[in-house]
């Protein structure tokens, strides 16, 4: 299969599309967000990160025509049973800010007097050559860590101030954007996509 000429990335999310832009970048792949045809974000009325992912991607490419990468991202706390989990984006509600997102995990946090509890990234990347694609490719990456009770950092978005990284001693959101996307969740999901992406877009 030859390489397409357009992939669509199926999100609005501009955190999101600044980090998988810039894993995109250089590799011959010509990418563009959703929002350059004017299509709104999906309903994600999945129960699962792949399902999610995979009504965003067959979203998007219905609405282009193109093939489309997509995915679903968030992350879970053992200590309060996998959530904010699938409902990470919307965790304080529908129209809720990341801040509000924040500060609602860092209170449920802070109420159950777990210092420092474990936390997980989650993501799972999909892509679809068209829209009624029955095999989409799915990758999935994990990157564990913990939860502090103070917001750090200002770079990423998210819970990115909170999540705690062990092995760089830092919130996320204290990472430069190349040593982010070299460790992130979604940055081993897309490397993953792309490996698995190789076969066919030779």
């Amino acid at each position: 299969m030859s390489q397409p000429t357009q992939i669509v990335i199926a999100s609005n999310n501009e955190g999101k599309l600044r980090e998988m832009t810039a894993l995109l970048s250089g590799l011959g792949i010509a990418v563009a967000p959703q929002s350059r045809w004017g299509v709104d974000d999906a309903d994600e009325t999945g129960l699962s990160f792949v399902e999610n992912a995979i009504i965003k991607a067959r979203h998007a490419a219905g609405l282009t025509g193109l093939p489309a990468i997509a995915d679903d991202s968030g992350i879970e706390l053992d200590i309060l049973n996998g959530a904010p989990g699938i409902y990470s984006a919307r965790y304080a509600g529908s129209d809720a800010s990341d801040e509000d997102n924040l500060n609602l995990l860092i209170d449920r946090v802070k109420r159950t007097g777990v210092q420092r509890p474990g936390a997980r990234f989650q993501c799972v990347m999909v892509y679809l050559r068209h829209a009624r694609d029955p095999t989409p490719i799915i990758a999935q990456g994990t990157w564990e860590g913990h939860i502090v009770s103070e917001p750090r950092g200002d770079a990423g978005f998210g819970y990115d101030p909170v999540f705690y990284v062990p092995t760089h001693a830092c919130t996320s959101a204290e990472l430069q954007a190349d040593v982010k996307n070299t460790i992130s969740h979604r940055g081993q999901a897309l490397r993953l996509l792309l490996e698995k992406l190789s076969a066919i877009l030779d």
